[in-house]
């Protein structure tokens, strides 16, 4: 399913966050948004997955969800967002209370989900019991139990250490490729938008305009190899060149506030 943000534009009050975004995410692919703090990226997600709505413009989708599919579109928050008193199957079971399903359909949802992220021998466990990385794997888990068309990140990786961020990566990567789900992912950091975008969208400083769009064209599957490499560095080169001056402005905008 491609998913269409036509002509977005967002004021918070006075504040101009977004200004005259077009931008689609194709079915099947990753489309990360780089960009400056505070240029409206998290808005943006928010606005695509309906939680809020923009000033003006439009979110449109086109294409078929695929079979057993519960939800069209879904979200992976950056801060976990699991509830503390019910364990991990629970929380990933959330997301399926309010559709009509049977509780031997609601079973095998879970227990496929849990499998495909590596947490079946924790589903008794409470979110406490869990490292950071664990407890991501919880909210992605509960986010591709209802076969979403549209998967939604907002920095996903950022409240985890390198380490743990570079594990995640892999497993998400491997448990994307199976089903290919379009998703948008918005990320701060540029090595990680290459190991995973088939494009990336870049935005100015605030307001957000989409400044350019940059295809990586090396295969995900093939960019941990050597051969890659110096594509993945050539394109992580001019990415940061893109950005550097608004970040460096929107630096300095922050501090004069």
């Amino acid at each position: 399913m491609d998913l269409r943000l036509e002509a977005i534009s967002h004021r918070y009050d006075a504040l101009a966050v977004l200004d005259g975004v077009d931008l689609t995410a194709r079915d099947g692919e990753i489309l990360a948004i780089i960009g400056p703090s505070g240029c409206g990226k998290s808005t943006l997600l928010q606005i695509a997955g309906g939680l809020i709505l923009p000033t003006s413009g439009r979110v449109t989708a086109a294409g078929a969800a695929p079979a057993g599919c519960l939800n069209p579109i879904t979200y992976v928050f950056q801060d976990f967002a699991l509830l503390p008193w019910r364990t991990v199957a629970g929380n990933v079971a959330l997301a399926l209370e309010h559709h009509p399903l049977s509780r031997a359909e609601r079973g095998e949802r879970v227990a496929a989900a849990l499998a495909r992220l590596g947490l079946a021998e924790f589903a008794d466990a409470l979110p406490r019991q869990l490292s950071g990385g664990m407890r991501q794997r919880v909210g992605i888990a509960r986010a591709l139990v209802v076969d979403p068309a549209v998967l939604l990140l907002d920095e996903p990786m950022s409240a985890l250490d390198a380490q743990t961020r570079e594990l995640l990566i892999e497993d998400f990567l491997g448990v994307w490729l199976q089903n290919r789900t379009t998703a948008l992912y918005v990320t701060h950091n540029l090595a990680e938008a290459l190991r995973l975008a088939d494009r990336v969208a870049v935005f100015s400083r605030r307001p957000g305009r989409l400044t350019e769009l940059v295809a990586v064209a090396v295969p995900q599957a093939e960019r941990s190899g050597e051969a890659a490499r110096l594509e993945i560095a050539r394109i992580q080169d001019r990415l940061w060149e893109l950005i550097r001056a608004e970040a460096s402005a929107a630096d300095r905008e922050m501090a004069d506030a």
